[in-house]
């Protein structure tokens, strides 16, 4: 196998740059370049070379294939962050024998392929790459560090115990098996299945921390949305003026809050439009604010006209409260009133969603996870029905142990390393 190597910090310039080495010959091949290694794991400053020119000063660090993060021996070089000292090493590198620059991802993929991450973990790894919330960063920090393996591992350790019992009941079907074990059986299954049915319900709430939750403003023309918007976002986001109508599309901000990803949507004031243009507006607004996950209701205007109402979990809040003052909560987004009060209804309403987050993150999780439901929950009608039909559950049994495999990536999964892999930068 190569050894690969590739920057594995950002490019451009920086106070340290690192140059990560990965292969069989990652230590041998780099002595000539580096003098002398110091003990596994412990930086050790050196001069780097390249014959009798001086490349940089660095702290060099190795790990044993068995320390390791790809499982193979590391050597990681840490280099002043200059762009050219950077290039100067990375060329001498190449000129190594055996060395050849990484791909996307294959630092990664060699610690898959080695066994020192299971597939649900380099899931995990590339969300937490990308997290940009505190919220999206824990969620993936879980996965990352082997939470979803860890269960299905559980669940596969149950399900093998129940097939076994199974089994045990086919060896002795000819004579009187002395003690029933289709109590133990369903315990075991009726166990697997609770947990199960709980990812595949909190998948959605899972599913939302890692794209982000989409909490849409509506309201009456001119009723505030766009200069509410502006305020939440802190900048000129939308385009306001005193005339109705002027938002024809839907406008969205990114925002942190409370570490919860979300998207604010400033939607076209909802009326009957005699203009084209605006009409499309209002249906793209009503059909955003169907399938966001929350709406804020701005009140003000002439309520009763819209094709919308407010359903439990919703927020109605009244606007423009600098203009006119109203009982109950009201918001302005020109002077900022009832604004922190706002944040903190969404911010309630939303954390209320997250609180029944999945370990389950992908589609290809939930698909699992519901195929695995369907085998068991068939096992179980066919050993509570007492016919003999043990052959049948126990080959359902079969079918969810090898979910249980796919979930974690032991088998079944080799189509689906590009395109997870892709994701990822070269380094990693």
């Amino acid at each position: 196998m190569d050894t690969i190597y590739a920057l594995a910090t950002a490019r451009g310039k920086a106070g340290v740059a690192v140059v990560r080495i990965s292969g069989p010959q990652a230590r041998d091949a780099l002595l000539p370049m580096v003098g002398s290694f110091g003990p596994p794991r412990v930086a050790a400053l050196r001069v780097l070379k390249d014959g009798a020119e001086v490349l940089d000063q660095a702290l060099v660090l190795v790990f044993e294939a068995d320390r390791s993060f790809t499982g193979e021996e590391v050597v990681e070089l840490h280099l002043h962050g200059s762009q050219a000292i950077v290039q100067a090493v990375l060329e001498r590198l190449s000129r190594l024998a055996g060395f050849r620059l990484a791909q996307p991802g294959e630092f990664t993929r060699r610690a898959l392929e080695n066994g020192r991450l299971d597939l649900a973990q380099v899931e995990g790894l590339a969300d937490l790459i990308e997290a940009e919330t505190e919220m999206q960063r824990r969620q993936a920090m879980r996965v990352f560090s082997g939470a979803l393996g860890g269960k299905a591992e559980n669940w596969r350790r149950k399900l093998i115990r129940s097939a076994a019992l199974i089994e045990a009941m086919l060896d002795f079907a000819d004579e009187d098996v002395p003690v029933d074990v289709r109590p133990e059986v369903i315990g075991l299954l009726d166990g697997v299945l609770a947990d199960l049915r709980e990812e595949r319900d909190g998948y959605a709430a899972a599913e939302r921390i890692r794209d982000g939750f989409e909490v849409a403003i509506i309201g009456a023309p001119n009723a505030g949305k766009s200069t509410l918007l502006n305020r939440l976002a802190g900048r000129q986001a939308a385009l306001t003026s005193e005339y109705a109508g002027t938002t024809r599309d839907v406008i969205e901000v990114r925002m942190d809050l409370r570490g919860i990803p979300i998207t604010m949507l400033d939607t076209a004031g909802l009326r009957e439009a005699s203009d084209p243009v605006e009409a499309m507006g209002v249906e793209r607004a009503i059909a955003r604010a169907r399938h966001a996950d929350l709406r804020v209701f701005l009140l003000g205007g002439d309520e009763d006209s819209l094709p919308l109402t407010p359903v439990p979990g919703d927020i109605a809040i009244q606007g423009k409260a600098d203009l006119a003052k109203v009982g109950g909560l009201a918001v302005s987004g020109v002077t900022g009133e009832g604004v922190d009060e706002l944040i903190n209804l969404i911010g309630d309403a939303l954390e209320s969603k997250t609180a029944s987050a999945a370990t389950i993150i992908r589609v290809r999780h939930r698909e699992i996870v519901a195929h695995a439901i369907g085998a068991l929950e068939f096992a179980r009608e066919v050993v509570l029905s007492g016919e003999q039909g043990e052959e049948i559950a126990a080959d359902a049994l079969r079918s969810a142990i090898g979910l249980m495999d796919d979930l974690v990536g032991r088998v079944g999964v080799e189509d689906l390393l590009g395109e997870i892999f892709a994701s990822f930068c070269i380094g990693k």
